[in-house]
């Protein structure tokens, strides 16, 4: 599958038509450019956002001679009959509610992570998955699709017991990256003071659901600000952890931002017979340090990950290891330069016309959430 060669025809022909709810960042940065990239697997063919200015802009963005419908609502999108699979790249307070309804139109939902705010939303994409049929709904992890984390992942097994284990994402300003990233992002401010409310409210109370309810913890400006950062950015750090070495067993320690200090949090997960250290944070450097790294004991394994919003940055692994003649030797590799974003589609590809199952279902996305209610717990 990664050899691939992007000029080729689709497999058996077929042209998997996609509808895009949600036209900000994230798609004019990243989906667009990439589902124009393998247009022969992929089509565009309809586009929602509640701004008009924005599905406009991402219109024009859209190669091909057939430009994609804008549709006038989520219903109208997810019920056209020349749409394959709905990609849900909206607010994550309205992942549920628009999931549901590509479902109950008979489509496949493609949905941006997080895959919602709190259980009781993902419940309910769980839900609308089974009533479905099941395997409708894929989660866009794209690090988990990257080939060196998949090579990472065959690599650890090789590594006998696991002593230690370090997660980092430390990152400067995205616009850092979105800027130069040759995509030209653009925002609007065509919203109804009815949409911004929807958002507000339903932010604010998605929220203190998971705060209040499910993780029995303060609602408070710094939880609420955790929780939130804990969610997007916190949630790619989680699940690469979950694949490589399983769901933890509780937290040592967790020191969080706040809305005042430091913007960096860190904490210790705790495993049977070892711990992970785990470090993240945004501060105002342009670069992008973000890697999970694996120690046993005679061989390192480290998996690097640069900025999804710039193509052709590499993922790599670098093995670390002891020779039998007592001898060190460091391996960096290289497998592909295709993005962890393409690799992810090319998989949603197989998924929709092949059959196969990803393996980040809602049911994978909901450990996240249990995950992360581990760590606000440990605040107390």
């Amino acid at each position: 599958m990664f050899g691939m060669n992007p000029t080729e025809a689709a497999p058996a022909g077929r042209i998997v038509k996609v509808g895009i709810i949600g036209c900000g960042l994230v798609t004019q940065v990243v989906h667009i450019p990439t589902l124009n990239n393998i247009s022969h697997l992929f089509q565009i063919t309809h586009l929602y956002d509640v701004s008009q200015d924005a599905s406009k802009h991402a219109q024009s963005k859209i190669a091909g001679n057939e430009r994609p419908k804008i549709a006038s609502s989520v219903e109208e999108l997810c019920n056209a009959p020349d749409v394959d699979v709905v990609m849900i790249c909206s607010n994550h307070s309205f992942h549920a509610e628009e999931t549901e309804i590509a479902l109950k139109a008979g489509k496949f939902a493609f949905v941006e992570k997080p895959i919602a705010l709190n259980l009781h939303d993902t419940d309910r994409i769980i839900a609308a998955d089974d009533a479905a049929g099941g395997g409708k709904v894929m989660i866009g992890y794209m690090r988990r699709y990257a080939s060196a984390f998949i090579d990472a992942v065959k690599e650890v097994g090789t590594l006998g017991e696991v002593r230690y284990a370090r997660v980092r994402d430390i990152i400067g300003p995205n616009s850092v990256f979105v800027g130069q990233s040759g995509t030209f992002p653009r925002t609007f401010e065509d919203y109804s003071a009815e949409d911004e409310e929807r958002l507000r409210s339903k932010t604010k109370s998605d929220v203190e659901v998971a705060l209040r309810e499910e993780v029995g913890v303060e609602v408070s400006d710094g939880n609420h600000m955790m929780w939130e950062t804990l969610s997007m950015l916190g949630s790619h750090d989680l699940s690469a952890m979950r694949e490589i070495l399983g769901v933890p067993e509780g937290v040592v320690g967790f020191s969080p931002m706040n809305t005042t200090g430091s913007p960096f949090w860190s904490a210790i997960f705790k495993y049977p017979s070892f711990s992970v250290s785990y470090e993240s944070g945004v501060d105002k450097v342009p670069r992008f340090d973000a890697s999970i790294e694996i120690f046993g004991d005679t061989k390192t394994v480290k998996m690097v990950i640069d900025t999804p919003f710039v193509k052709g940055l590499p993922t790599t692994m670098v093995v670390k290891e002891a020779l039998e003649d007592g001898s060190y030797r460091e391996s960096t590799i290289r497998r592909t330069y295709e993005d962890p974003f393409t690799l992810a589609l090319r998989e949603m590809y197989d998924w929709v016309c092949g059959g196969t199952v990803p393996k980040t279902t809602p049911r994978d996305a909901r450990r996240d959430l249990e995950v992360l209610g581990m760590l606000m717990r440990a605040i107390r």
